[in-house]
């Protein structure tokens, strides 16, 4: 089975309006119309098959000739349903988490983030998807802050460190 990235896919990678693990996201690079699922399964990125099937279901993924799939279907029962477009930038409630929590919520903050940088906030954003922890994270903080300004890093910070 080959898979390539369907219009609205194409759309979540470049504005990032679903958050994807890294590994998801290069797996998700990986279906280019070229490579079967078993190729991108071997090429030792750690996706598993539900996680790839679980980007056909929200139509970020179709097989070779079905590209042109609806932009983003309705989420299967039981499943949240992924944001048709970008969504405001709010941090999840801060009180009584754990780092591996405040990751979980400031990850796609801080993505969304240097993404919509551009070219000059490249590398901050290689940066952020090379974060594996909390603590790396923080230490990225004050780079993504002066890169977009306290305003809108204020929600990451929330995120962050519960402030």
């Amino acid at each position: 089975m080959i898979l390539v990235k369907t219009e609205a896919g194409q759309r979540v990678l470049k504005d990032r309006s679903i958050a994807l693990t890294p590994r998801q996201r290069t797996a998700f690079i990986l279906c280019d119309g070229k490579r079967s699922v078993g190729d991108v399964l071997e090429a030792g990125m750690g996706v598993s098959r539900e996680e790839i099937d679980q980007m056909i279901a929200q139509g970020l993924l179709a097989l070779v000739g079905e590209a042109s799939a609806p932009a983003i279907p309705a989420a299967p029962a039981g499943a949240a349903s992924p944001a048709p477009a970008p969504a405001p930038v709010v941090a999840a409630p801060t009180a009584g988490r754990s780092d591996q929590q405040r990751y979980k919520d400031a990850y796609p903050i801080a993505t969304q983030l240097t993404g919509s940088l551009g070219l000059r906030g490249f590398r901050l954003n290689l940066s952020v998807e090379g974060t594996a922890n909390y603590e790396q994270l923080l230490e990225l903080f004050p780079k993504i802050q002066a890169a977009v300004g306290p305003d809108k890093a204020a929600a990451l910070e929330r995120a962050l460190r519960g402030a």
